[in-house]
């Protein structure tokens, strides 16, 4: 059973840490492998449940990175770029 499933009275207290989430990327990798395996020989239907709870542990994974406040991406650096691309077009015109 998948780490993600919790009891609904023990939703939204158990603490995320690093730990728990290499397990989650784990327990996806294995379910990919196992999905992969069951493609290859035509057995859809466990194909499809194994789909639903790596898609389950994604959604999951998502929801704690977008939560995350140290997760913000890296500020864009466009001013230094026109700088650059100023100072190459300045000293090609000289």
């Amino acid at each position: 059973m998948s780490i993600v499933f919790v009891p609904k009275k023990l939703r939204g207290k158990a603490k995320v840490n690093q730990e728990t989430i290499q397990r989650l990327l784990d327990e996806n990798d294995q379910l990919i492998r196992c999905i992969t395996e069951y493609m290859q020989k035509g057995r859809a239907v466990e194909c499809v449940q194994y789909q639903q709870i790596l898609h389950r542990n994604i959604v999951y994974l998502a929801t704690i990175a977008d939560a995350s406040p140290d997760n913000t991406p890296p500020p864009t650096n466009s001013t230094s770029n026109e700088t650059s691309m100023s100072t190459v077009s300045g000293q090609g015109g000289s």
